[in-house]
């Protein structure tokens, strides 16, 4: 893929963040989603790019834009799979709590999983502890583990946890061994990334979120260094027949990070609201500030990137 492509994508993931930070704590979590992938939806049509939505908004008949299978670009240019996530933390942008976010992660066509909607067991680390995980042992095993990596204690550790009734379990073992952790209500991309930057105190990421997120945070972790490890949580009778209409044939199948996101990957980020890694879209009277990250695996390239945008030369934001 051209090395340019990256810096394309942030102009993409910019166009969604300033969107939804529009209507950041209105309380309106849906109204922000979709602003969010108009803005996204429209900055791609300017790409040189011949994009597939392999991650998306959802099946097409449940989402008018940005659906999987959507052609998105001009149609020109390399042919690219694409998984994005145009409003991560659609709960915390409508209540303006921390880590919301605007992704967008590309690959050569057909190295990101197809994957269902559905649920997905992970654990994530940085690239301090990259192969030192293993998601069939216990949270125990794997708390040590990490721990060993890092040359320190498990009482040292801070494990990210989705705050649910499923996650009762995994937390009182946690506790148990004596490591912290920060319970997160929502945003289990941004909870993966911030594992691999020490400066957010994050150590590993643990438990149950989203599938289609899993695999936009492999590819993060891809450019990063990190490793993650996931297996897929069906809900329903339902969601394994769509799974295997998708291709997947073994249900219990453990994906590694190379099975959720491999080859030449690029990722993108933009803040909505204040975060652990990034600030959110600040307004003024004529414009606006976004925080970026712009990752590429091939060379394990991090670009951050503070934009000042200008509303005088951008009438539509």
């Amino acid at each position: 893929m051209d090395r340019n492509l990256a810096l394309e994508f942030v102009r993409v993931t910019e166009a969604a963040a300033i969107a939804a930070a529009r209507l950041m704590g209105r309380g309106d979590r849906n109204a922000a989603d979709q602003v969010a992938v108009d803005a996204m939806r429209k900055a791609f049509n300017g790409m040189q790019i011949d994009g597939t939505v392999v991650i998306g908004e959802g099946e097409r008949d449940e989402a008018p834009m940005l659906y999987i299978g959507e052609r998105v670009g001009t149609g020109q240019g390399p042919k690219i799979d694409i998984a994005l996530d145009p409003l991560e933390g659609t709960n915390l942008c409508a209540t303006g709590t921390a880590n919301s976010l605007a992704v967008i992660a590309a690959a050569e066509d057909g190295n990101f999983l197809h994957s269902p909607d559905t649920y997905m067991d992970k654990i994530a680390v940085g690239p301090s502890a990259k192969g030192w995980i293993d998601i069939t042992k216990s949270p125990t095993d794997n708390l040590r583990s990490v721990a060993e990596a890092k040359k320190c204690t498990v009482q040292d550790l801070t494990v990210v946890i989705l705050e649910r009734e499923r996650h009762k379990d995994l937390i009182a073992e946690v506790r148990e061994n004596g490591a912290r952790i920060k319970l997160i209500s929502d945003g289990d991309i941004s909870a993966a990334v911030a594992a691999c930057f020490e400066a957010t105190g994050v150590d590993l990421l643990m438990g149950i979120g989203g599938a289609p997120e899993g695999v936009i945070s492999a590819a993060a972790l891809q450019c990063i260094g990190g490793d993650m490890q996931g297996k897929l949580k069906f809900r329903s009778e339902e969601e394994k027949e769509r799974a295997k209409k998708m291709g997947i044939t073994d249900l219990n199948k453990v994906y590694s990070i190379n099975d959720l996101a491999s080859g030449e990957v690029m990722f993108a980020v933009t803040g909505v609201t204040n975060g652990d890694f990034l600030k959110g879209v600040h307004f003024r009277g004529n414009g606006c500030t976004t925080e970026s990250i712009v990752m590429r695996s091939k060379t394990k390239t991090i670009r951050y990137l503070k934009t000042e945008h200008y509303f005088n030369y951008k009438p539509n934001y």
